[in-house]
């Protein structure tokens, strides 16, 4: 299990997707793999949110990332409570010429099962997860 605590600032989330891909690299997933770019983007576009609509002043965000039997999971935590972003069956596309609310979209898109939990005291985890071709699967479900 690899934890830190990150600053809610645009600099702490680009820092969060460094860390995650040195972490996969260190568990022997190489830098520029399918997985480690998959788990890359998704902890980029988590990370973003976070730091832009889960941004509570003074406070941290906090990446989580496990090596799962069968898969890598990313957990992104931040300290406001509301609203709840939508689940993987309420994920709508915004309009064509909205600039931002894609994130989701893309998590949605890449990884192979994700999730959004609440968490006390107040604040949220959106969970992750990419299966890791080789590794035994973990049939289960989220």
């Amino acid at each position: 299990m690899f934890r830190q605590r990150l600053s809610a600032t645009p600099r702490g989330a680009r820092l969060a997707r460094r860390l995650a891909v040195g972490q996969l690299n260190a568990w022997r997933i190489p830098y520029g793999s399918d997985v480690s770019e998959v788990v890359a983007l998704i902890v980029a576009e988590l990370a973003a949110n976070a730091v832009t609509h889960g941004r509570v002043p003074g406070r941290d965000f906090e990446l989580r990332l496990g090596l799962m039997t069968g898969s890598v999971r990313v957990e992104v935590t931040d300290s406001r409570s509301g609203p709840r972003p939508p689940g993987p069956m309420d994920v709508r596309a915004p309009s064509p010429l909205a600039e931002s609310g894609r994130g989701l979209l893309v998590v949605d898109a890449v990884a192979d099962r994700w999730e959004v939990l609440d968490r006390e005291p107040p604040g949220k985890t959106v969970r992750a997860e990419v299966d890791v071709p080789g590794r035994l699967p973990l049939v289960r479900q989220m």
